[in-house]
């Protein structure tokens, strides 16, 4: 996934000929996101995305609440149900629609340039994407959660439980993990027309919410989500190129840094 330092010239003075010499040397950490201005672009855009859906979803709850008996509290929660799936069917909708467009545009930068080779690859393209997805609706996870904990209430003070803005908080993580997670897989599924990948993706997404409902149950909820996050690690891991034999090297090479340090 990462892409190797970029040579960049640069020019240093000769304090014994008073002339500036030219030398070309690569630049240290250049695999990271905000150092990329096309993967900043790609980033903002996946939360642009996610932010469409989000909209069209949110707009859809809303005129189903308002058309619907709002006395009724067994609807009421049904249509809470319905929104939740409705919403999660859509972002894997706007998901594959942002693959389909960055596909095209990655085509036509590889089209432009001077050796028909794009600057980015479609796995590098997959987690800035999904990391776009989970950024964005981490945020707006958090965004209601900071602000009932202004006050003026008091949690727990009915007997509820304490851990409510820690487990809030917990599962923001989860789902802004396994957004990247997903957006790896997915558009690896995307990538190798393997449609059952995507089916379970869109089947781990739907389950990931569902399991949002058992709250404040936070013991059947948090563990299994848990649980999907690790799995969908190790599998974006290998879908992103990764082996057992990087991991032992990495192992083996920091081992070494230690020893030598």
């Amino acid at each position: 996934m990462l892409r190797p330092p970029v040579p960049v010239t640069k020019y240093y003075r000769d304090e014994d000929t008073r002339k500036y010499n030219k030398t070309t040397k690569p630049i240290p950490g250049n695999d990271l996101t905000h150092q990329d201005p096309l993967r900043v672009i790609i980033l903002i855009a996946g939360a642009f995305f996610w932010l469409l859906s989000l909209l069209l979803s949110s707009l859809v709850w809303f005129i189903a609440v308002k058309a619907s008996n709002s006395d009724d509290p067994s609807l009421q929660r049904g249509l809470l149900i319905f929104g939740g799936i409705f919403s999660v069917l859509l972002q894997e909708v706007f998901r594959y629609a942002y693959y389909r467009i960055l596909r095209k545009a990655n085509e036509g930068l590889a089209a432009i340039s001077e050796d028909e080779s794009s600057t980015i690859s479609v796995r590098q393209m997959a987690y800035v994407a999904g990391l776009g997805f989970g950024i964005m609706s981490g945020a707006f996870s958090m965004i209601n959660i900071l602000s009932d904990s202004l006050g003026p209430g008091t949690v727990g003070i009915f007997g509820d439980s304490q851990y409510y803005f820690i487990t809030s908080a917990l599962m923001t993580l989860a789902i802004t993990l396994l957004h990247t997670f997903w957006g790896v897989v997915f558009f690896e599924g995307c990538e190798k027309s393997r449609w059952w990948v995507i089916g379970v993706v869109v089947a781990l997404h739907l389950l990931v919410s569902c399991l949002s409902l058992l709250n404040p149950l936070y013991s059947g909820s948090l563990p299994p989500v848990y649980a999907i996050m690790v799995l969908m690690a190790v599998w974006a891991f290998f879908s992103a190129g990764g082996s057992l034999a990087s991991v032992t090297q990495l192992c083996s090479r920091r081992k070494t840094d230690v020893n030598s340090s």
